[in-house]
Formats: structure tokens, sequence, C-alpha cells
């Protein structure tokens, strides 16, 4: 499909919804195409966070003593009312 800027302008709101349907849109100025409107595939939840996996490598140290040992919750647990 193929608009001019004024109706762009004026139809933004149904030409992103053409798109979103899966239609492409160009937008032309003088019937010269400029621009094309196209859907953006969603992100899968968590691929932000994935995509940093390992950037912070070597910058984070675990100190020896971290976890506790089963004998030291047993005695915080004995001290529980």
């Amino acid at each position: 499909m193929r608009v001019n800027v004024g109706q762009a302008k004026t139809d933004l709101s149904k030409l992103l919804a053409r798109v979103e349907a899966g239609e492409d849109v160009e937008i032309a100025r003088d019937g010269v195409p400029v621009a094309r409107l196209v859907r953006v595939e969603p992100s899968k939840p968590g691929s932000r966070f994935l995509s940093a996996q390992g950037s912070l490598a070597g910058s984070i140290t675990i100190a020896e003593d971290f976890e506790f040992s089963a004998a030291e919750i047993d005695a915080m647990l004995d001290d529980v009312p």
C-alpha cells in the first residue's frame, strides 16, 4: 500500500493497525516513495537479559564463605523460638 505524507499524518493510527496486521505501507512525497512502515517482530521475553549473558564475566567474585554449611543452618534454626 502506498500513501502520501499528508494522508499518513492524518491516518497514522489506521496505517499502524494495517502494519500490525502484516501489511507494509510505503509513504510517498509527490508520488515518490521515501519511507516504509513495516511490522517489528516482538522480542521474546527475557531476550534482553540473555543478550547480556557473560557481559560481567570476571567482574563478580563470590567469597568462599558465601554459603552456610548444613551444620551452621541447623545451629541458626535451633536458636529460633
